[in-house]
C-alpha cells in the first residue's frame, strides 16, 4: 500500500525523534559513567578536574537540551499521527465506514475531511514534518485502485497486508522484547553481583585499594533506566495480546462475504490497532 505523503512525513520525523531521544539518553548514560570513573581520582592533577568538570557540564548540557527539546514527545505525537493516517487509508481502500460511498467523489471528500481534522490538531508538529514528502498525494493512485477492485481481492489484501503483516511484526517484537528483557536484567544482576563482590572484599580488608565500586552502581543504574525507558516487559505482553486479537479479527476478514460485513470487519480490525496504539503512547508517557 502506498500510503499518503503526510504518513510518510510522520513516519520519518518518528523514526528520526525517536533516534534523537535514544541518542540523548546513551550520551547521558556514558558521562555518568565517565564522571564514576573520574571519581576515582586516578591522576590528581588540574587537568584531569578540569575533565572532570567538563564531564559533569556536557551531562547537564544533554538533560536541559533533552528537557527544553522533549524529542520524545515529538516521536510519540508523530507516530500516533502516521497511525492515523494508516488506518484511515486501509479505511478508505477497503470501502469500510465512513467511507462507504458509492460514488468515489463523496469518499474522496471525507477522507480529505477527516485528513484536514488530523492534520489541523498536529499543526504542533509542523517544524518536525517539515521536508520530508509534503508534495506527495493524500490520495494516492494505489488507494483508488484497491477501492475500485473487486470484494474478493480486497479482502485478500487486507488479510494479507494488513492483518498478517501486522500480526507477524507484532510476534516478532513480542519475541525480540522478551529476550532483550532477559539479557538487560542479566546485564543488571552481574553489576550488582560485583558491586556487592567489590563491598564484601571491602568489610573482609578495608585497606585494599581501587575496588570501583561507584563506576558499577552508575553501570546497574544506567541499565535499570534503560529497562524502563525501552518498557521490554510491558511490550512483550501487550505485543502477545495483540498479536492474539488480530487472530481473532482475521476470522471476521475471512467470514464477511457482503460489502457491508467486510465493512463491519474492517473498522473492527483497526480499531484493535488503534487501542494497542493508544495504549501504547499512554505506557510511554507514563
Amino acid at each position: 500500500m502506498k500510503y499518503p505523503g503526510l504518513y510518510n512525513s510522520a513516519d520519518v520525523a518518528s523514526n528520526e525523534q525517536q533516534a534523537t531521544f535514544l541518542r540523548l539518553i546513551r550520551a547521558e548514560y556514558v558521562l555518568l559513567f565517565s564522571a564514576s570513573v573520574l571519581s576515582l581520582d586516578l591522576w590528581p592533577s588540574k587537568a584531569y578536574f578540569g575533565v572532570y568538570a567538563a564531564v559533569f557540564l556536557c551531562s547537564m548540557g544533554i538533560l536541559i537540551f533533552r528537557s527544553v527539546t522533549k524529542p520524545e514527545q515529538v516521536w510519540y505525537q508523530a507516530r500516533a499521527l502516521a497511525e492515523s493516517v494508516k488506518t484511515l487509508t486501509w479505511r478508505f481502500a477497503m470501502r469500510a465506514q465512513p467511507f462507504d460511498d458509492t460514488r468515489a467523489a463523496d469518499a474522496r471528500a471525507d477522507f480529505r475531511k477527516l485528513m484536514e481534522g488530523i492534520l489541523d490538531s498536529n499543526r504542533h508538529l509542523g517544524s518536525a514534518l517539515s521536508g520530508t514528502d509534503s508534495a506527495s498525494p493524500q490520495t494516492t493512485d494505489e488507494m483508488m485502485s484497491i477501492r475500485d477492485s473487486p470484494l474478493k481481492e480486497r479482502k485478500e489484501l487486507y488479510l494479507q497486508k494488513r492483518i498478517c503483516e501486522q500480526r507477524k511484526w507484532y510476534e516478532k517484537k513480542a519475541r525480540s522484547n522478551k529476550r532483550s528483557a532477559k539479557i538487560w536484567m542479566g546485564l543488571g544482576v552481574i553489576a550488582y553481583a560485583l558491586g556487592f563482590s567489590f563491598i564484601v572484599v571491602r568489610i573482609a580488608d578495608p585497606a585494599i585499594p581501587g575496588w570501583p565500586t561507584e563506576p558499577l552502581i552508575v553501570i546497574a543504574a544506567s541499565l535499570i533506566g534503560w529497562t524502563q525507558i525501552k518498557k521490554f516487559n510491558e511490550l512483550a505482553s501487550a505485543y502477545t495480546l495483540t498479536a492474539h486479537e488480530i487472530g481473532l479479527t482475521a476470522d471476521l476478514i475471512t467470514d464477511a462475504n457482503s460489502d457491508e460485513a467486510f465493512s463491519a470487519a474492517v473498522n473492527e480490525a483497526e480499531l484493535a490497532f488503534s487501542r494497542e496504539h493508544t495504549q501504547w503512547v499512554a505506557r510511554q508517557n507514563n
